[in-house]
């Protein structure tokens, strides 16, 4: 894969809002692309269901976003 070096300094560029929302754009774009056969294996449709249960019985134990992406930076930073 070959991406623009310049286009890639533009767009890291953007405040931080525009990123996301370009982020969010680019992922539609591929979703809308993607082969409708696409399908969750059993075991990440039981992960799925056992976080979301875990969320349900406290949801005191989610964390905001920023805390996460700051605890992503730190760790892969």
């Amino acid at each position: 894969m070959v991406m623009d070096k310049a286009l890639l300094d533009q767009v890291m560029q953007l405040d931080p809002a525009d990123r996301i929302a370009l982020a969010q754009r680019l992922l539609e774009s591929v979703v809308d692309e993607a082969d409708d056969s696409f399908e969750l294996t059993d075991e990440q449709k039981a992960e799925i269901e056992r976080r979301m249960g875990e969320h349900e019985r406290d949801p005191s134990i989610a964390i905001p976003l920023n805390e996460f992406m700051a605890r992503l930076r730190s760790r892969f930073g």
